[in-house]
């Protein structure tokens, strides 16, 4: 949950305009994707060694219940898709639309085609009590729905305009993680 609430935090640091949040959701979402190719596998120990297009060398263990480890091949491409997104909206007492905090369980699809690939993904929703604004630093302070209670500094005061202690915020996290193997060239 740690992640989720310097998510929705990080958000108001981006420069959203507060004042539209009490009458729609906000929505930030950022979409990464690369390739790298399988340099070196140890099937003993299951390590595979990926190298990106600049060089950037990653070693990565596959897994025990990974099935189609036996499937990858140096020189292979592996693709990836990483999508994280982020709903806040300030919640209104007995607001219907307004989810119930979830902790979210990873779902994993694996895919059956003739190449190995997978799709995670994973969303979790809390909520958190803004308990005070300091428009000079600027920074908001609030209290998580596990009864820590947290400070952040803003980037912009101005991000703060319309938020006042007592606020609930509802906020809501997604990742997804898209991976998919090609043969080598």
């Amino acid at each position: 949950m740690t992640k989720l609430r310097n998510a929705a935090l990080f958000t108001l640091a981006l420069g959203l305009p507060s004042a539209a949040w009490a009458q729609t959701p906000v929505t930030k979402s950022q979409t990464v994707r690369g390739t790298a190719t399988i340099e070196a596998i140890d099937s003993t120990t299951r390590y595979v060694t990926l190298r990106t297009k600049d060089g950037e060398q990653q070693r990565f263990k596959a897994p025990a219940d990974m099935a189609r480890f036996n499937e990858l091949k140096v020189g292979d491409t592996i693709q990836f898709t990483y999508i994280e997104s982020i709903v806040v909206r300030l919640a209104k007492p007995g607001d219907p639309d307004i989810p119930t905090a979830t902790t979210g369980d990873v779902a994993l699809t694996r895919g059956n085609g003739p190449r190995p690939g997978a799709t995670l993904g994973d969303q979790r929703t809390a909520m958190v009590t803004v308990k005070a604004i300091d428009a000079a630093v600027p920074s908001i302070t609030v209290l998580t729905d596990d009864g820590r209670t947290v400070t952040y500094k803003i980037e912009q005061a101005k991000n703060l305009e319309g938020f006042k202690a007592g606020d609930k915020l509802a906020v809501t996290y997604t990742e997804a993680l898209l991976v998919s193997v090609a043969p080598a060239k």
